[in-house]
């Protein structure tokens, strides 16, 4: 999840005839999709509260239309763009939009169910698909069978504090790539005087259990079984998470007396500067630097230690498709989302503009292409638009290529409670059993998971 979902919850076709630079471009009208006139609704139009993305979802659509004028866009807008008492009825009424938009967490299940079109037909006219990274993509996919496009990706990193590393003598530069190398970093940070933690962390309102299983996915374990039926997480990668947190809590004395810690503690203390270390995506900083008098400049990312060559704890979004949609209004809507979801330059991804409204850019998020052709662009793009320091990022950034993207696991709110009661039992209890931690925490997942299927 990222910062901003969790904020608020706890916050690509050439084919087809589009050719990118038409819209908008002043070049002559391309065809549509189909033969006649079609409307397609589309989910996650920005509020009219969030003006500036809302003024440029409407210059696009109005780019889009004068190169599709067959093609008209109806936007949707809802903040939060799901709202969970709502969504599950409409998909189970069919009256979703169009072109909806939908979390990763809820994909696998809306293909079980069958609420979504099959596009598999169609998706091969989007030309930048196949440069979409194999891990997000597999989101979409069922076999053989295709049901939606990404919009948003992202995975969990370490973010750092580069002024205290500077002050604490270490290279912000070269930031930790172990957990021997982040304990030893966090003591000097706390040395640095009274207030000041090396490394925080959570254990309370189920962010505990969400950062376990980002360090597990990290050292290569897993939350649950591969079928999904029963837990994983006592494993001897689960139990290097709740020992590395024991030993930095009580043996270094790096993590501060305060703990049972929840989303927003980390934030304030990163933004009061007395924060070393965190793990959390990209857009920790960004919040930070919105919501709690950080500054961009202050603040680096890495990848989470340990991570490269396995796993990071991912997430993020997309678009699927109605299945009481029509193939017109299908062709229709993948041309929409290439243009605005996909192609470098364009929509989502016109830095330009961004600039030019005052918004942020630079941070390394949506990756959807990794270092493939269209992923280099982008990141030239943001590089030359930047209003943010780059390279401060440029850790997180080079790390990608060599870590595979992993979802949240089924019922992963419920799994993520019973894991904080092991995460707050290891950072406020120094004789805490880890062995009969995991334990309790797996009988109780167990039945969770039993549960569910």
């Amino acid at each position: 999840m990222t910062t901003t979902r969790r904020g608020l919850s706890l916050l690509l076709v050439a084919g087809l005839g589009l050719v990118a630079a038409s819209c908008g471009s002043g070049d002559d009208e391309t065809p549509a999709a189909g033969d006649g006139p079609v409307t397609i609704t589309v989910g996650c139009q920005p509020p009219k509260s969030n003006p500036k993305e809302r003024e440029a979802w409407d210059a696009d659509v109005a780019a889009f239309q004068k190169a599709h004028p067959n093609i008209t866009v109806e936007g949707k807008d809802a903040f939060p763009c799901i709202n969970p008492d709502t969504f599950q009825a409409k998909l189970a009424g069919g009256t979703q939009e169009d072109v909806f938009y939908v979390y990763y967490t809820d994909v696998r299940k809306i293909i079980e169910k069958k609420q979504a079109a099959d596009i598999s037909q169609y998706v091969g006219s989007v030309s930048k698909v196949k440069d979409l990274r194999a891990d997000v993509m597999s989101v979409f996919t069922d076999g053989d069978k295709t049901y939606g496009l990404p919009r948003n990706n992202y995975n969990m990193g370490l973010v750092y504090n580069r002024k205290l590393f500077s002050q604490a003598g270490l290279d912000p530069a070269n930031p930790p790539k172990t957990w021997d190398e982040v304990r030893a970093a966090a003591k000097k940070i706390a040395a640095l005087g009274p207030g000041y933690v090396g490394f925080g962390e959570y254990s309370a309102g189920n962010t505990g259990g969400w950062h376990f299983a980002a360090e597990l996915y990290a050292r290569g374990g897993s939350m649950v079984s591969e079928d999904g039926k029963t837990a994983a997480f006592n494993s001897p990668e689960g139990k290097a998470v709740l020992q590395t947190l024991q030993k930095m809590r009580w043996e270094d004395n790096s993590m501060g007396s305060k703990q049972l810690l929840q989303w927003e503690d980390l934030m304030r203390m990163m933004g009061a500067g007395k924060l070393g270390m965190m793990v959390g995506a990209p857009d920790v900083v960004q919040s930070v630097n919105n919501d709690f008098k950080g500054k961009f400049e202050d603040y680096g990312v890495t990848a989470v230690p340990e991570s490269e060559g396995k796993f990071s704890l991912s997430g993020g979004d997309g678009y699927m498709f109605n299945p009481k949609a029509s193939p017109e209004k299908i062709k229709a809507g993948l041309l929409w989302l290439e243009f605005h979801e996909l192609t470098p330059g364009q929509g989502q991804f016109n830095y330009q503009r961004s600039k030019e409204q005052g918004r942020p850019v630079g941070l390394p998020i949506p990756d959807l292409y990794g270092d493939r052709a269209p992923g280099q662009e982008i990141n030239a793009l943001r590089k030359q638009y930047a209003t943010v320091p780059v390279d401060n990022f440029a850790p997180y950034v080079s790390a990608q290529g060599n870590i595979t993207n992993k979802l949240e696991p089924p019922k992963a709110q419920e799994l993520y409670a019973v894991l904080d009661v092991a995460m707050s039992a290891v950072l406020t209890r120094k004789d805490a059993d880890i062995d009969k931690l995991l334990s309790d925490a797996e009988g109780k997942a167990n039945k969770i998971l039993a549960k569910n299927t």
